[in-house]
């Protein structure tokens, strides 16, 4: 792929396709006039006679064979132009609605099948190798093998080589037609020899040396590299259990905790307050609804694991010197949206990370995915591109670490320390310059693009940005770096990076983040087609260079990678304060809750820092293991079961579409025109789905393959397919990430949870307390659009069973979790209710009823010490989990719920902010920054009703005399316990306010309050004058 050939822009519906190379005039990639499809942009072709073809007779609208074909067959089998409808041409097969002709000339007839049993794989085969070469021009004998699609199994190697004639040809739109290939089947003789000449004793004998069963020859015990190949013969990685002495225990706790839990709910039911039912009915049903909550999110943990990757097997198997290099590609995804929100400079590092990384660079594409259209990220990727050439081989001859420049040289460490080469310092210094001068570049380009010209923008050779109507403009893409031109200053190659932009256009659904990462699944496919994908959000950089190796050890095992979809590492954040005010790192859920996870069916899908295997992505199912041959049965007794089908059947997704069954020729040729209908209508694209171990056409050319990846970015694209619904990323929530893990595990698949010495990735959080309610309210949106949704975890998923329950239980837990809010509010106002109306929401406990209270509490600490003890997790980290659950709970969680009941019931449609990455000046500086939002209101109100129940309950224990004292100090337990959680949130609130501790203020308020209703209530100061009895003398003083 040709670096620096210029911006490809253009729209396939309208028949755009452009190359804009600077300082130069734009130049047409090719001629589109003559006779050319008016649907797709193709040549029309000829008939077998040598002539035009036409589809309608009546107005003679110019449409191809295949575009005539597929609307006969899905569309409205009319004319576009006319709207007459659509005649059966020669050749063409018959569809519901066809006139009965008295010619023979059928489908049948047409590819002359015979009946005979011996002929019909060899007619067979030609039929669809008719199919898959109609429209591509001659073929010599070399090059004539058309893809061996798979027959019966789909794990078989599919190979990458096109029926394509001269290169000359290759240009030709003849390549691009929309064809589909067929699985072919194996003839029957060919399997009866492969039997006799005992086939299979071959392939066991592979599959024992695979697995290390197999011994070596004597004549190998004196090989001095045996050590070595029997290393690369163990697993590349194992699992961890948690040390008995710490498991067992917390899951008897657990249990304890369990059966403690039920005892307390029959005493609360069974014990009202009839003074006060409504607020006791309200704190039992809440209590309730937190045991549900509780079991949900404890019972994912009983089976947590650690995992260890072994990086020197991983080399001693896939790379041997001398020997071409086995790792497997890899294409990576980087999406933006606003270059405001998210800065060009923090894209640039997490770019130049990604091109650094301790990996093959010809296994390497990056691509960037603009879903903005913003010029001002294109010429920032450009400057990034450059700096590249010097960044990559500065950080691979002294093998620094991290490889993003702004937080290499912003950290405060010892950058010497196992360095000896002595030109390092002066190259370093060398280096700081040049990026220091590179960040210059970018911020002029910001600066320059913060006031858009009204004309629009224009690029340096004069030609007018496509992309200025951010919501109608044509799809971009532009290869900055590649095999040819992408070199660095020393000469050695840089991995490929590529500038996409999908196209927009009005009345046209784009699903946001999830429509952009499928349009770029659709562009690496066909430029690309690495069997393995890693997404990355803009700001999450390559803080370990090793990071896909650490995957590919899970990936590429041959024992148990097969089975695996993705591999999921754990989010890590730099410039976050040190007390974490807002749990911005979440640790609890990625230390303690994934872990958990990876011992049931694997972690869910968090939207970053992910390494997808393709396949699963595509909706396949994962490949089955072998199975121990049964007894056969003639099928005449009921004891012994049906007789089993002869030709098994493979799904391609959950409702599947089949790839085997060869009984009859036309069932073999209608079960896999779904592939068009699955994939969309590109030939190119649909052919590099069914090759596993990834790679393109060979003998395909750059500028078909743009073309085509022109094409697959098209607004319409994804009409009538399965994109979003069964395939790529899943549409229907804003949180897409869990909806995909979710219909993946559906499947059958599992995850891993890889969580390296060194972080893999780490990126920015908003520590901003209005920004950090807006994050979660985006993410609680999503969880109630799945819950309401045909995917949702309580009722999607059954059939099969290859969904555990346990897993199930997860994903059930991250659906319901903002419904929480509706009673933790409740709760929380319960006790301010209780200290202003001298009730509670318990009656008089004896002592034997109070031994419930304390078990349930130890339990609690119990549970939580014990799970803090095998994680790792530090106290400091739990309690502030604990606290942002609540602050979380009662604001964001609360709104998000109220949005997605608008949005289900009234059809109210709410859009999300991206969140910005921009950082203050001064270290932690947004950290006290007050932005007002809505979502302040419900916890302001909560910390003021319990402020005022506090003074309030005071008082009158104060007028009421000592024996009110005991009741008093339940009431102030639990209203303690809310002020106490809302201690971060009132931080917040209050702002820096003069660095003045906000303990002192609560302090103040709270005493202030009390000491003047003392003062009310003693008043020694004024003197009682003296005078005869009100009560003697009856007069009204």
């Amino acid at each position: 792929m040709e670096a620096s050939a210029g911006l490809v822009a253009g729209s396939h519906n309208r028949n755009e396709l452009v190359v804009i190379h600077n300082h130069e005039e734009h130049k047409p990639l090719k001629n589109l006039d003559g006779q050319v499809c008016e649907i797709c942009g193709d040549d029309i072709g000829l008939t077998v006679d040598g002539d035009l073809f036409v589809a309608c007779n009546e107005c003679g609208f110019p449409a191809c064979r295949p575009c005539y074909e597929y609307e006969r067959r899905e569309g409205t089998q009319q004319c576009p132009q006319c709207r007459t409808r659509y005649k059966r041409l020669k050749g063409s097969p018959r569809v519901e609605g066809d006139e009965d002709e008295e010619d023979i000339d059928d489908i049948e007839h047409e590819f002359n099948i015979d009946d005979d049993k011996h002929h019909k794989p060899k007619h067979v085969a030609d039929m669809l190798h008719g199919k898959m070469s109609y429209g591509r021009g001659p073929e010599s004998d070399e090059i004539s093998q058309f893809p061996p699609v798979i027959a019966g199994i789909r794990s078989r190697p599919v190979s990458g080589e096109f029926p394509i004639g001269a290169h000359d040809q290759m240009l030709s739109s003849s390549l691009h037609k929309r064809v589909h290939p067929y699985p072919v089947s194996e003839p029957a003789s060919a399997k009866g020899d492969e039997k006799k000449e005992g086939g299979w004793r071959d392939r066991m004998d592979d599959w024992k040396m695979q697995q290390g069963n197999l011994g070596p020859e004597p004549d190998d015990l004196n090989d001095p590299d045996s050590a070595m190949l029997d290393e690369a013969r163990q697993p590349l990685s194992r699992k961890v259990p948690i040390a008995s002495s710490k498991i067992n225990p917390y899951r008897m706790v657990i249990v304890a905790r369990l059966v403690i839990l039920a005892f307390f709910l029959r005493y609360r039911i069974l014990n009202p307050v009839h003074d006060a039912i409504g607020l006791w009915l309200t704190s039992v049903i809440c209590e309730i609804w937190f045991a549900i909550s509780w079991i949900l999110d404890q019972f994912p943990k009983w089976f947590p694991i650690n995992r260890e990757t072994y990086l020197d097997r991983l080399s001693f198997r896939y790379e041997l010197e001398g020997e071409p290099n086995l790792l497997a590609t890899v294409d990576i995804f980087v999406s933006t949206v606003d270059p405001m929100k998210e800065p060009p400079l923090v894209t640039a590092n997490t770019i130049l990370s990604i091109l650094a990384m301790d990996y093959p660079v010809d296994k390497i594409s990056c691509y960037i995915s603009d879903d903005g259209a913003s010029m001002l990220t294109f010429e920032a990727l450009s400057e990034t591109a450059e700096f590249a050439r010097k960044w990559v081989p500065f950080c691979k001859k002294f093998t620094i670490e991290p490889r993003a420049p702004e937080m290499y040289f912003t950290l405060k460490i010892d950058y010497l320390k196992d360095k000896v080469q002595p030109t390092f310092v002066k190259e370093r210094r060398a280096m700081k310059r040049e990026y220091e001068e590179f960040k210059v570049r970018i911020n002029s380009l910001v600066a320059k693009a913060s006031k858009a010209p009204p004309e629009g923008w224009i690029m340096q050779d004069g030609t007018p940005w496509p992309g200025n109507n951010t919501k109608d403009h044509p799809g971009m893409i532009q290869v900055f770096l590649g095999q040819s031109g992408g070199h660095d200053t020393e000469g050695n190659e840089l991995p490929r990076l590529v500038y996409v932009s999908r196209e927009k256009r009005p009345g046209f659904q784009h699903h946001k983040k999830a429509g952009a990462m499928n349009a770029l699944v659709r562009v690496s496919g066909v430029l690309t087609n690495a069997p393995f994908m890693l997404n990355l959000d803009c700001d999450h950089y390559l803080n370990n260079s090793k990071a896909v190796r650490e995957a590919m050890c899970f990936l590429m095992d041959p024992q148990t990678g097969k089975k695996v979809c993705y591999v999921q590492f754990p989010q890590r954040f730099d410039g976050i304060d040190r007390h974490d005010r807002y749990a911005n790192r979440n640790t609890v859920f990625f230390d303690i809750n994934m872990r958990g996870l990876d011992g049931i069916q694997g972690p869910v899908y968090v939207g970053t820092g992910c390494v997808f295997r393709r396949q699963a992505l595509y909706g396949y199912d994962p490949p089955k293991g072998p199975k121990r041959p049964k007894m056969a049965s003639c099928g005449c007794c009921p004891c012994f079961g049906r007789r089993k089908n002869k030709h098994s059947k493979q799904k391609a997704n959950g409702e599947g579409a089949s790839l085997g069954g060869m009984d009859d020729d036309k069932e073999l040729l209608m079960s896999h025109m779904n592939f068009e209908k699955k994939f969309g209508q590109s030939a190119i694209f649909v052919t590099s789905t069914l090759m596993e171990e990834g790679g393109v056409p060979p003998s395909s050319s750059p500028a078909s393959l743009l073309k085509e990846a022109i094409h697959v970015i098209s607004c319409g694209y994804e009409d009538k397919t399965e994109w979003g619904l069964e395939l790529g990323w899943i549409y229907g929530s804003i949180t897409e990430d869990i909806l995909t893990g979710f219909k993946m595990h559906c499947r059958g698949w599992r995850s891993i949870y890889c969580m390296p010495k060194r972080a893999a990735f780490k990126g920015s959080a908003p520590i901003n307390l209005s920004d950090r309610l807006n994050q979660v309210l985006r993410w609680a949106l999503g969880s109630v659009e799945i819950f309401f949704s045909r995917h949702s975890p309580v009722w999607y998923g059954y059939k099969g069973g290859k969904l555990r329950f346990l897993e199930r239980f997860a994903y059930v837990n991250t659906t319901i979790y903002p419904f929480t809010s509706i009673p933790l509010l409740a709760y929380c106002i319960l006790p301010a209710v209780c200290l202003l109306t001298d009730k509670f929401i318990m009656p008089e406990i004896s002592t034997f009823a109070s031994l419930f209270f304390i078990a349930l509490f130890m339990s609690i600490f119990a549970t939580g010490i014990l799970e803090l003890r095998w994680s790792g997790v530090s106290i400091e980290e739990w309690w502030r989990n604990e606290q942002f659950w609540v602050i979380g709970g009662i604001s964001a969680h609360l709104f998000a719920v109220v949005q997605g009941l608008l949005k289900i019931l009234a059809g109210i449609d709410t859009n999300f902010t991206v969140t910005s990455k921009a950082t203050d000046d001064e270290e932690f500086g947004e950290l006290y920054t007050f932005k007002w939002t809505t979502l302040l209101i419900p916890p302001t109100t909560v910390l003021i009703i319990n402020l005022v129940g506090v003074v309030a309950g005071v008082s009158d224990a104060i007028n009421n005399g000592v024996q009110s004292w005991g009741p008093l100090f339940g009431k102030l337990f639990f209203s303690f316990w809310v002020i106490v959680h809302l201690y971060p949130f009132l931080k917040g609130l209050m702002g820096k306010q003069n660095r003045t501790p906000t303990i002192v203020v609560i302090w103040s308020i709270l005493l202030a309050s009390i000491f003047s209703l003392l003062w009310v209530r003693i008043d020694p100061f004024v003197l009682k004058t003296k005078g005869p009895a009100t009560s003697q003398c009856g007069i009204n003083c």
